[in-house]
């Protein structure tokens, strides 16, 4: 209890006292620990965008392996693979958000306590980033949709793996077609397998393919991703 006596505390004194306890080493201690944690969250979750992007890799080279060994596999394998890699890219971006929303927080800790700690500035450390964190660890929740998600691996991995997918279907069709293909109406009769009508395939076909561009577009115009491709002072770090 303050005395009589007791000076009363002005703003400078309690700004002063505050600074000192950001450096405190009980604080930096704490907070490199909280960092660490965060680190090792984040790449548990970046090895399971590997995996299953391995997965989504693995599946296709198998298939169009076997498309290409045997003639008499019908091209409507590669129907499947669409299947197999659509499964993939949705499970990937799933655990893209997590990944994200751990990332963030990351982020923060290094925008907002490690830069001022190597500037050696205190008034960087100034802001609501520690509120934000706070919130964040008593109401985690996701910082991207799952469409722009979705659209963030297709645009870093997935596209490419598509287009394999779609090149390699339209080769086995004419590599393996019954019939000379020496016209778009015959291309278009090759499609057709079976019970499986020519238009169903034409039709999967052109939306997958409709679909990866749309989205990826989408995703580039609406974020610009993680990392910038050069940055500010990029000159710098050259050896």
């Amino acid at each position: 209890m303050a005395t009589e006596n007791t000076p009363p505390v002005t703003t400078e004194e309690a700004t002063v006292s505050l600074q000192r306890s950001i450096y405190d080493p009980g604080y930096v201690n704490a907070m490199s620990h909280f960092y660490r944690g965060e680190m090792g969250r984040i790449m548990v979750w970046r090895q399971r965008l590997d995996i299953t992007t391995n997965w989504a890799i693995t599946s296709s080279t198998a298939i169009i392996t076997i498309a290409f060994a045997n003639r008499d596999v019908p091209h409507i394998i590669f129907f499947f693979n669409l299947a197999i890699v659509w499964a993939m890219l949705w499970i990937e971006a799933r655990r893209y958000r997590f990944y994200d929303a751990f990332r963030a927080r990351v982020r923060m800790l290094e925008a907002h306590f490690l830069v001022p700690m190597v500037m050696e500035n205190r008034q960087m450390l100034q802001g609501e980033w520690k509120k934000l964190v706070c919130e964040d660890l008593i109401l985690p929740c996701f910082k991207i949709s799952k469409l722009e998600a979705v659209g963030r691996r297709l645009k870093r991995n997935y596209v490419f793996i598509f287009i394999l997918i779609m090149v390699a279907w339209v080769t086995k069709i004419f590599l393996h077609a019954p019939t000379a293909m020496d016209s778009v109406p015959a291309f278009y009769r090759a499609l057709r397998v079976g019970h499986i009508p020519a238009w169903l395939v034409a039709f999967i076909f052109v939306g997958t393919l409709i679909s990866v561009i749309t989205i990826t577009i989408y995703v580039s115009k609406k974020s610009s991703g993680k990392i910038s491709e050069f940055g500010t002072h990029r000159s710098l770090w050259r050896i």
